[in-house]
């Protein structure tokens, strides 16, 4: 889908937010955590691109998508947070309510710990990296508007990506001061049976019940042996839904 003309520059955006939008850039996320450095960006700015040379999903994998086909956009977030997995959450938790209100009748929701989900198929991902100079967050987000690779999800091209984006602004905006609950209501992860592999080291895989998520937005997972173990990362595989676990250690 090629970019409408014009429509990055009409006044979509909701108040507070300072969005902009260029054609090409290496990395959305790189250029606004070089902005930071240099003083030049500030909490709720915005920065969009039609295609990215140099996209990264998690664990440094290439992310790439054809342009102007999917909304590609980094967002500021400063003061940092207590817990800095909050800001992501709320990215999160924004893009599956924008999500939910153009397809009313989907199942969407995330995946532990930063994945869209509609109809159990990937929709989106998000990156997250901290400027600590400037005591900030980017959040970056793909999220598949007109175009997805094999086995993913797409929104069908029926919105324009910045229509996307002034929706996901909006529901960001709307979000409660404390976002625990509501993150648990919408993550999908919890409750299933799922294997976690650890990066570049798949045989040290736990395979558990996934039961909740701590207050550092850590994944809990209880395993055969009732052992509950913890994960600030990892990889996550659905296997089945599953009843509530009974643990009886920690790890």
């Amino acid at each position: 889908m090629a970019p409408t003309p014009g429509i990055w520059s009409e006044p979509i955006w909701p108040s507070g937010w300072a969005v902009t939008h260029v054609e090409e850039t290496g990395s959305t996320n790189a250029d606004l955590l070089a902005a930071l450095e240099a003083g030049t960006a500030a909490d709720r700015d915005v920065l969009v691109a039609d295609y990215q040379r140099r996209g990264r999903g998690r664990l440094d994998r290439r992310w790439e998508a054809p342009v102007g086909a999917n909304l590609l956009v980094s967002i500021v977030s400063s003061p940092v947070p207590e817990v800095p997995a909050e800001v992501t959450q709320r990215v999160g938790l924004a893009a599956v309510a924008a999500v939910a209100r153009l397809l009313p009748n989907a199942n969407t929701g995330l995946k532990w710990p930063n994945d869209i989900l509609l109809d159990d198929r990937k929709l989106g991902g998000i990156l997250a990296q901290r400027s600590f100079d400037a005591n900030a967050v980017v959040i970056g987000l793909g999220l598949n508007v007109g175009w997805a690779p094999e086995g993913a999800a797409s929104l069908g091209g029926a919105k324009h990506p910045a229509e996307v984006l002034a929706l996901l602004l909006e529901e960001f905006d709307a979000l409660p001061d404390d976002i625990s609950g509501l993150y648990r209501e919408r993550l999908l992860t919890l409750g299933k049976s799922v294997r976690v592999e650890l990066p570049g080291d798949n045989e040290d895989a736990v395979t558990g019940i996934a039961e909740g998520v701590d207050n550092r937005g850590r994944l809990l997972v209880s395993d055969e042996q009732g052992v509950t173990h913890k994960f600030d990362v990892g990889d996550i595989v659905h296997l089945r839904a599953a009843g509530p676990p009974t643990g009886n250690g920690d790890r």
